[in-house]
């Protein structure tokens, strides 16, 4: 039992590895546009192999694991540990996808647009750690709080969408740089979203809930009569 203990804090320590990885190409990421750095973009875009080893490993772990866990809530805690551990390795994605845009972008002059893309990363990877915390904490009730937040990213990446369309219109010329840009704030939509999914995982770690998709009605299939 104290060995099983121990390779489930393993299994949590291998996933905060791989998180603090995402997070960094994150961050990364968006230096590299904001910086027009192509070296810093080219550095995130081969450093995405990191994380996808990453999922491979903590998965194969997570699997042996299965195998011995004497407990509901340590099968909660494995299958919970792989759900975040593959919201972590599209997190990397998208990571790279902002990247290889940023690196596009450093090409051409930039648009004088006043967009909300940095405070749509902000607001993501804050949402990220916050969930990665809750994770750590086993803290349900903060991971409940965090999953508006969102919707929050949801508006600007509609703002951003909304600016650059009426932008390319006018300036057709623009039309390149305007889908780059637009790539890059659906890319952080996108993290997000796996900030929020990581939040509903903690949920159901800690409550044995699971609040996905609220609006759904579970039903057992009933048999058909013969005479039906």
């Amino acid at each position: 039992m104290v060995h099983f203990e121990q390779e489930l804090a393993e299994l949590k320590n291998e996933l905060l590895r791989m998180a603090s990885h995402a997070e960094k190409a994150v961050t990364q990421a968006m230096e590299a546009w904001i910086r027009r750095d192509d070296e810093l973009a080219l550095r995130v875009c081969s450093e995405d192999k990191v994380v996808d080893r990453f999922e491979i490993e903590i998965d194969e772990f997570a699997i042996r694991l299965l195998a011995k866990a004497p407990l509901a809530s340590d099968l909660r805690l494995i299958t919970v540990a792989m759900k975040i551990c593959q919201n972590l390795e599209r997190v990397g994605d998208e990571a790279t996808k902002i990247a290889k845009r940023a690196r596009d972008l450093s090409q051409e002059p930039p648009l004088k647009l006043a967009l909300p893309i940095p405070d749509m990363a902000a607001l993501a990877l804050q949402t990220l750690k916050g969930a990665l915390d809750c994770f750590v904490n086993k803290d349900s009730a903060s991971a409940r709080a965090l999953i508006p937040r969102d919707k929050q990213v949801d508006a600007l990446n509609k703002d951003v969408h909304k600016q650059l369309a009426t932008h390319m219109v006018q300036a057709p010329e623009t039309i390149a740089r305007g889908l780059h840009l637009m790539v890059i704030s659906k890319s952080l939509e996108r993290i997000a979203d796996h900030a929020k999914n990581i939040a509903e995982e903690v949920v159901y770690l800690c409550e044995a809930e699971d609040i996905r998709h609220p609006g759904a009605v579970r039903t057992q299939q009933q048999p058909q009569s013969p005479l039906s």
